[in-house]
């Protein structure tokens, strides 16, 4: 069998792989240069600038099935958070995985015993139940959600509201909360980090994994009219028209709907990504953790990337990556003072007048919304018409693990 996978982001990769080492003749075409996808990284005079508010989340299923972990020589953020707000900073993290933040995580007086009680019970109850299952309870919104669970606003408010921020682009938390329980299962039995080479590394892999299995990548060639029936399907892709077997739909949500005519999720969430340098001898002591801003979203988390992972920035330079959620009609220069400014107040014992705006990334299409009951909505694989199948996220639910997970199913799909 011949198939054509149209795309080379997470989905559209791993499928080419499966199908590749299942035995099938398999070409890959992608529009951009390269493969990856939303999942790119730039590499500039020693600093590696991921693109958009990446990390990976190591316990996620398809990434441990799908991924050579190991060679990918993930740097891995301490678990948990520095919670900052003007000239106040405190510990919330797991003490039983980071036992040195022990003492500051009890004496943290920004969340009661409450909460830190509600969160260790939320933890074990998780840990009882498959990821699979979680996905079927977007019945409630994130902060509905926690409030049915007894947590306080100010949890919610300084911790939950920035950290999901980050992870949903929706600090709002109005995301369904099969969302939260999934990725928090997911934090609890993994890790969040970043490969060596940067996030681009994953996608490079797959794209290694699936030439290796015999499949053919052709860049800067997208998929531009697709035509199918039950004995096989046409495309066009670089003004030249070719049959196969059939065909896998890797593209984005609009591009998959445009060649296929199925309905897929409409709007967008958006962010800005500001990544700055600041010399070594400025230690912050963050302890390799996540600042959350617990006061406001300007800027929403403020990331030590190069503590986590020091190969994204060259000897005696740090790596900071800072997140505005939305688009944002200020300027980068206006954005980065904001940045600074946040920083100083958090930091009042550092100055930041060496810290130099490197890169800024604005993602127009970083997710699609998942509101509860937003998975209704989703179309199947199989919605397409003759011997073609949808791979995306947008068929599961907005992730790398929903992008992975995606692939191998349409794989299976097209086997």
């Amino acid at each position: 069998m011949h198939a054509i996978v149209a795309g080379a982001g997470l989905s559209g990769l791993v499928a080419a792989a499966r199908l590749a080492e299942a035995g099938h003749e398999v070409t890959v075409f992608e529009e951009r240069p390269e493969a990856g996808g939303r999942v790119r990284s730039t590499h500039e005079d020693g600093f590696t600038f991921d693109r958009g508010y990446q990390v990976l989340f190591t316990g996620y299923p398809a990434v441990q099935r799908e991924l050579d972990l190991d060679a990918l020589d993930i740097g891995r953020f301490v678990p948990g958070a520095t919670l900052a707000r003007p000239n106040h900073r405190s510990t919330l993290a797991d003490p039983l995985r980071a036992p040195s933040t022990l003492v500051d995580t009890v004496l943290n007086r920004d969340v009661t015993l409450r909460d830190k009680l509600n969160t260790f019970r939320l933890q074990r109850e998780l840990a009882s139940r498959s990821f699979e299952s979680l996905l079927d309870r977007d019945g409630k919104e994130i902060e509905s959600y926690l409030d049915a669970r007894g947590f306080s606003r100010e949890y919610v408010k300084r911790f939950v509201a920035p950290f999901y921020g980050g992870i949903t682009l929706d600090r709002s938390l109005s995301t369904a909360a099969n969302v939260f329980e999934y990725t928090y299962k997911a934090l609890s039995e993994g890790a969040i980090g970043l490969p060596a080479e940067g996030i681009g590394a994953i996608p490079a892999q797959l794209a290694d994994r699936a030439r290796a299995a015999g499949a053919t990548i052709e860049c800067e060639r997208g998929v531009t009219a697709l035509d199918s029936d039950d004995d096989g399907v046409t495309v066009e892709a670089g003004g030249e028209t070719l049959t196969a077997d059939a065909a896998v739909v890797a593209t984005d949500p609009q591009t998959a709907e445009a060649l296929t005519g199925v309905s897929t999720p409409d709007g967008a969430k958006s962010c800005v990504t500001q990544h700055f340098a600041l010399p070594e001898r400025r230690d912050l002591r963050t302890g390799r953790r996540i600042v959350l801003n617990s006061a406001d979203d300007r800027p929403n988390t403020v990331s030590p990337t190069s503590d986590a992972q020091p190969a994204y920035a060259p000897d005696g330079q740090q790596l900071f990556v800072a997140n505005f959620v939305g688009q944002q009609a200020r300027s980068d220069a206006e954005l980065a003072a904001e940045v600074r400014g946040a920083m100083g107040d958090w930091f009042p014992e550092t100055t930041f007048d060496e810290l130099e705006l490197r890169h800024t990334d604005r993602v127009a299409f970083a997710q699609f919304p998942q509101p509860p009951g937003y998975r209704a909505d989703l179309p199947v694989p199989t919605a397409p018409e003759g011997n073609v199948v949808l791979a995306g996220d947008y068929t599961r639910w907005c992730s790398i693990q929903g992008s992975m997970e995606s692939g191998k199913i349409a794989a299976d799909a097209v086997a």
